[in-house]
């Protein structure tokens, strides 16, 4: 089965050499072809990945729009990818890349999965849009329960990818730019859901790579539309679910005080003044909210929009609270809201009014 692989990057010389060899023999194959789809503000990143000695052929793109979707698109109308029958798609940040991990993901699409996804612990204080919103809104919505949706290691089907690219042409221009920035994962995920299983991968230990918190207003408002618009789509099933059928893998480690005034200041600055009161009982009334108003022909943008306030408070909550808590009451509180969750989206309990 003819594999492909693309690595989406910008500015990682220090991690891109690592990435690419773990991927060469993740492939293992001569006839495999990976693609570097770069956009990097100096060449150094694709020097490094030039001089990578791999078996599989390599092709590398420079110069590109700054957007990971972009990026993965770009690559994605390659000969390569758009040949092969399973494309593996990656992060060149990680700095303990495992070809294991990336042939487990190859495998599982061999094996008929439409999409395969990495599933690693994420520490307490990370993954706050996956967490808060976007698994507990997939799995109320199309009955997916992915621990990482938003995960940048997954491997996708053939007909995954064509199924991808056909839905995107349908898209509204202004969607559209969100899937060429960091709407792509969950438009890739989405769409492959909707022609085949999702796998998610589960891995022992917390993925090592640069954090997302310096970019959280971007990847908000580029992948919350995006989820919204997909799974307003989707009919949720009426099945009930209990409370405790949702696992958290929450990783503990330390949060530093400077470290974590420095991401409430940021947080401060982001949440308009008149908004800044916080019912934690209230959460994630908001998230159905949201879905409830793009399912009646709202937009997506403008419901994105009056979430993100009461996302930043939840996300603020968050780290105040949780700093203090044990690991067991840090996933205990996230399956309690993706319960929660559910039933909201199943119900109009979401809706305040």
């Amino acid at each position: 089965m003819k594999a492909a692989a693309i690595l989406p990057s910008r500015n990682e010389p220090s991690t891109i050499a690592d990435v690419s060899a773990a991927v060469d023999t993740a492939l293992g194959a001569r006839r495999a072809v990976i693609v570097h789809a770069d956009s990097s503000d100096t060449p150094e990143t694709a020097e490094r990945f030039a001089a990578v000695s791999t078996h599989a052929h390599k092709i590398g793109l420079t110069g590109l729009v700054r957007g990971k979707g972009a990026q993965v698109l770009a690559a994605a109308r390659c000969s390569g990818p758009a040949e092969a029958a399973a494309v593996l798609i990656v992060d060149t940040d990680t700095r303990n890349p495992k070809a294991a991990v990336y042939r487990a993901l190859l495998e599982s699409v061999r094996d008929g999965a439409a999409l395969a996804i990495a599933d690693y612990p994420r520490h307490w204080d990370e993954a706050n849009l996956t967490n808060h919103v976007a698994r507990p809104l997939i799995a109320a919505t199309t009955g997916n329960d992915v621990p990482q949706p938003l995960a940048g290691d997954l491997a996708v089907s053939h007909e995954a990818l064509v199924t991808a690219v056909r839905a995107l042409r349908t898209l509204p221009a202004e969607l559209s730019e969100c899937v060429d920035g960091y709407g792509i994962d969950a438009f890739l995920l989405l769409t492959a859901a909707t022609c085949g299983p999702v796998v998610s991968i589960r891995l022992d230990e917390p993925k090592q790579h640069a954090g997302s918190f310096p970019h959280l207003p971007a990847i908000y408002h580029q992948a919350v539309p995006v989820l919204l618009h997909l799974t307003a789509a989707w009919r949720p099933s009426p099945l009930p679910m209990p409370p405790s059928s949702a696992l958290y893998r929450v990783a503990a480690r330390e949060l530093e005080s400077a470290r974590l005034e420095e991401m409430l200041s940021t947080l401060d600055g982001l949440i308009p003044t008149a908004l800044r009161r916080y019912d934690e009982r209230s959460w994630p009334l908001p998230v159905a909210n949201a879905w409830h108003a793009v399912n009646s022909t709202a937009s997506p943008f403008d419901a994105a929009r009056q979430l993100w306030p009461h996302y930043l408070l939840r996300v603020r909550d968050w780290l105040t609270r949780g700093r203090e808590a044990t690991t067991g009451q840090r996933r205990e509180a996230l399956a309690v809201a993706h319960a929660r969750l559910h039933t909201a989206v199943l119900t109009d309990a979401g809706v305040l009014g």
